[in-house]
């Protein structure tokens, strides 16, 4: 919103979180913003293509949320940059611990701060991050919203009062101004005290997914298991890339006895809870098709990388053994 209107186009990896997918494909659809969804794997060919006249921005998901396919930052960044537009990319799951995107030429980083930066469930947030690296005045005539006077705020140019910071102070004093988009004071203070921790609970969620990712691997009833951080996945050397360190504490995996199995599995469990919510202290797990991507028909979920029996498993800084030992008995339920 800060850099579109009614007009303009966008082009999205089809693997992002489905709330976000609803904002891009129905919501701002109806304020005259049109989006074009490209796979995560996209050839750069294909990718190209997906550009217009008109596209302003190009977003993804540096590990999407749940099918945790990870975007290949050189790619996007070189189609991106080619055609003059932004890259925006949002961090939330791997975190600026084991994720720097602004050095692989990422643009503008996003975070909900809800999920591990906060890590406790306590307090609902989000963040913007620019890098100040994008030079809108070299595309002066398409972002007029930064290069031209704002009469709404004594006519100021933000590229030429601020610079670098031109981007993310117009999201300041324009968009916060208007839409309210400000966090509570007590909330910022929650946020605060997650922050502290955050380097040391990263490589626990990471070391605790990674087992638990392969104690289901080996187990008879499980028909697949995704992570980044295992070895043989698709997306095993892209991480390894752009993520040496860990990718997140966020695994999906499915049965053998398909949606009926997966709930009742989900419904055995005792120590990690049947919850929405992601990516914090405690572990918990989730049905993406019946809750958070509940909005989407067959053919989108499939486009998201979200399959009916896909079980989205955010394993916690537990001990790893009760995690595993939780698991077990609720598989043996099945």
């Amino acid at each position: 919103m800060n850099i579109c209107e009614a007009g303009d186009h966008i082009v999205c990896s089809s693997a992002i979180y489905g709330g976000t997918y609803n904002l891009f494909a129905h919501t701002i659809r109806k304020m005259g913003v049109e989006a074009t969804f490209v796979e995560p794997d996209v050839s750069e060919e294909e990718l190209n293509a997906a550009f217009k006249e008109n596209t302003k921005a190009v977003f993804g998901e540096t590990i999407s949320n749940p099918s945790l396919d990870v975007l290949d930052f050189d790619k996007f960044v070189k189609a991106a940059h080619e055609h003059g537009v932004p890259l925006i990319v949002d961090n939330t799951f791997a975190t600026p611990i084991n994720c720097r995107p602004f050095e692989w030429g990422v643009d503008i980083v996003t975070h909900s701060t809800t999920k591990y930066m906060d890590g406790h469930a306590a307090c609902v947030g989000g963040a913007i991050v620019d890098s100040g690296n994008f030079d809108w005045e070299a595309h002066g005539d398409k972002y007029a919203c930064l290069t031209q006077p704002d009469e709404t705020y004594h006519g100021v140019v933000y590229t030429e009062r601020f610079g670098k910071g031109a981007f993310i102070t117009k999201a300041t004093v324009q968009l916060m101004r208007d839409l309210g988009s400000i966090q509570s004071p007590q909330n910022a203070f929650l946020l605060n005290l997650g922050l502290e921790t955050l380097h040391l609970r990263m490589p626990r969620h990471c070391e605790n997914a990674k087992k638990v990712a392969q104690y289901l691997q080996n187990h008879e009833k499980v028909a697949w298991v995704h992570t980044p951080a295992l070895e043989g996945d698709k997306n095993y050397e892209l991480a390894q890339k752009y993520m040496p360190n860990g990718t997140c504490g966020v695994i999906t995996f499915g049965l053998k006895g398909g949606r009926d199995a997966s709930i009742k599995m989900m419904d055995s469990l005792k120590l990690v809870a049947i919850v929405t919510h992601v990516a914090d202290a405690r572990s918990c797990v989730l049905h993406p098709a019946s809750h958070t991507h509940r909005q989407m028909n067959e053919q989108e979920l499939l486009e998201a990388g979200v399959q009916p029996d896909l079980i989205r498993f955010s394993v916690g800084i537990e001990n790893a053994d009760d995690i595993i030992a939780d698991v077990e008995q609720a598989l043996a339920n099945v």
